[in-house]
């Protein structure tokens, strides 16, 4: 069993599309923590097999089903989480589509309207939802994507859609100030279910190993660990930034 420190003993935390992947890392990560975790995602049955496996590690964790471009679900989500807990202190949105490799002038627009509602919109939406209930010291962190700095040419639009969260980042820090602290990590490339179309195919893999520094891809382990930082209280001071998590593959200067 790992040893984590407990940042968040007694801290409620909601984490969107968390039954597997990066999600559901960071679901496991601050529940060992000490937090009481919702996570939720589409499917009933992947809600139960996650919960489950979290309740094995000793966390306490409640399940919701919640596809997350669903107004009534969203509020769902919410309310219930209320109704168990009473608060809520932590809010991480991870949940992401990309359903398509047309470039953006070909993209047709149900399709581009599904990447802005589930990547952009539904983080808006679910957090307009939860604000009443978030507590003094609260913290939101928000999954955005290397791609975001630098949209990939078979993935354009999905790294337009994650451009936006840097933007809404630094937008709802300041809106929600001081008592809500707004954040964003931007993983690199993690071989998970979701992104099985690159880091599947073995030369993909090696080529973006060898751009990053660490010659390595990221696990969901890495994300969780940068989520937990951003969401405690050691991240105090911090608010309004993104973290990338690429192991310096295009990093920023």
């Amino acid at each position: 069993m790992e040893k984590f420190g407990k940042r968040f003993e007694g801290k409620v935390v909601i984490v969107t599309a968390s039954t597997q992947g990066i999600g559901f890392s960071i679901a496991e990560r601050l529940g060992l923590e000490g937090a009481s975790v919702v996570i939720s995602s589409r499917k009933q049955k992947n809600v139960d097999e996650a919960v489950q496996n979290l309740r094995d590690r000793g966390i306490e964790v409640f399940g919701v089903v919640c596809h997350v471009s669903n107004a009534q679900q969203r509020k769902n989500l919410v309310d219930k989480t209320i109704l168990k807990y009473g608060k809520i202190d932590v809010i991480v949105s991870n949940a992401a589509v990309n359903p398509t490799v047309d470039a953006i002038l070909e993209i047709k627009e149900p399709v581009l309207d599904k990447l802005w509602d589930i990547n952009v919109k539904a983080a808006i939406l679910l957090l307009q939802d939860a604000a009443p209930y978030l507590q003094k010291g609260s913290s939101v962190v928000i999954i955005s994507s290397i791609t975001g700095y630098q949209p990939p040419t078979a993935m354009g639009m999905y790294g337009v859609t994650k451009t936006a969260l840097l933007g809404l980042t630094k937008a709802l820090a300041a809106e929600m100030a001081p008592n809500t602290r707004v954040n964003c990590v931007a993983p690199g490339f993690v071989p998970t279910h979701f992104a099985e179309f690159i880091t599947g195919d073995a030369n993909l893999r090696r080529e973006l190993e060898a751009k990053t520094l660490l010659n390595r891809l990221g696990t969901t382990q890495d994300m969780a660990a940068a989520s937990a930082y951003l969401a405690s209280d050691d991240a105090a001071y911090v608010t309004g930034e993104t973290l990338v998590v690429a192991g310096g593959m295009n990093s920023r200067l």
